[in-house]
């Protein structure tokens, strides 16, 4: 017998949701598909773009978050990397630098992956990515 799967769907803790947001909804074009909490103080969203699924949850209750992120807690941050296809890589850098997003250009990795990388307002690294070799 075998597990029947569809889709993966990741969670990552957040530290500004309003700041998180807007990031994904207004700059990289997700949609706001279900979400907790009263508008003012959500703190968990779903968000859809085609085919990707991202869910954000905040890392602390309203009356628990400290005034600034905790150094030790947003370092481990950099473990993690969310590689999302991308046809157009060139013309989404383009776009991302038009909304003031700072981030090299496209590379072409020596395994064929032409790859671009940014940060989340969190820290969290999101790299773009499109294979430059033909279907084997």
């Amino acid at each position: 017998m075998e597990i029947k799967t569809d889709g993966i769907c990741t969670l990552l803790q957040v530290f500004d949701m309003n700041a998180s947001i807007f990031f994904y909804c207004n700059v990289l074009g997700f949609e706001l598909y279900q979400s907790a909490g009263p508008e003012e103080d959500i703190g968990w969203v779903w968000l859809k773009k085609g085919n990707i699924e991202l869910m954000l949850n905040t890392a602390y209750e309203t009356t628990d978050r400290p005034l600034q992120p905790d150094p030790s807690r947003v370092a481990v941050h950099s473990d993690i990397c969310i590689y999302i296809g991308c046809l157009n890589i060139d013309q989404a850098y383009d776009y991302l630098l038009s909304k003031g997003i700072q981030l090299s250009p496209p590379t072409i990795t020596h395994y064929g992956m032409k790859q671009m990388y940014l940060l989340d307002p969190d820290g969290y690294s999101l790299c773009f990515q499109w294979s430059v070799t033909p279907d084997v």
